[in-house]
């Protein structure tokens, strides 16, 4: 890859690729071609599901020991929020979320500009034998709100929905229309559904036709 490209550091016996190094390379999310900010506000009033794709975050992957304390808190001190240790949970700050996958694995979303700088520190202070992957072109999310995203997502999924059995916070790996994803509830009527884009244009289109009965709405 040339240089205009790419920057590549070597630290922690790890090679390094800033995805971003230039703010004249843009990338495009996974739904660019549905011209969604077209669409934007147009549905009838009264929509009851609001559809949001977060499409330029960046995307970590961490696996390491949770009973490994100094782990735990080289990782908060990078991340600025506790690891979530207890499983199907999630935590974050600002734009931060990290959601628990397994009991060695969190997934991490934060603005993409900030990845790269995110890798490097992990990579100069994280003590032991982690691992710390950039998939961030390979992700998106789609935010779901509204007052009908709950019969929206008993269409879609298999899981209880209801708040007694998926409070705030929670995160389940599961399916969704035939498709692999991470649901995670972060208000009573809003979730947000981490997926891998190449499940993202088949899911948009589920959606649309899912919520024709209770009218959907993309927001910007």
């Amino acid at each position: 890859m040339s240089d205009s490209t790419s920057e590549m550091t070597t630290s922690h016996a790890a090679l390094l690729m800033n995805l971003l190094p230039s703010s004249a390379i843009q990338g495009r999310s996974a739904l660019a071609h549905a011209q969604l900010a077209d669409g934007a506000g147009r549905s009838p009033g009264g929509a009851g599901v609001f559809l949001r794709e977060q499409g330029q975050l960046g995307h970590l992957t961490l696996r390491c020991s949770a009973e490994n304390s100094q782990q735990r808190a080289a990782a908060e001190r990078l991340l600025g929020v506790p690891l979530p240790l207890e499983p199907l949970s999630s935590s974050g700050i600002d734009h931060r979320v990290i959601r628990w996958m397994s009991p060695d694995e969190w997934h991490i979303t934060l603005p993409a500009d900030d990845c790269y700088a995110m890798e490097q520190a992990f990579m100069a202070t994280m003590p032991g034998h982690f691992a710390l992957v950039n998939g961030s072109g390979g992700f998106t999310v789609y935010a779901l709100r509204g007052e009908r995203v709950l019969d929206l997502l008993m269409k879609s999924t298999p899981i209880d929905v209801h708040l007694s059995q998926f409070p705030i916070g929670k995160v389940v790996s599961t399916v969704f229309a035939k498709a692999g994803g991470s649901l995670r509830r972060i208000d009573t009527n809003c979730f947000e559904l981490l997926l891998r884009r190449s499940f993202a244009d088949y899911i948009w289109l589920w959606i649309q036709d899912a919520s024709k009965e209770f009218g959907l709405s993309v927001e910007e």
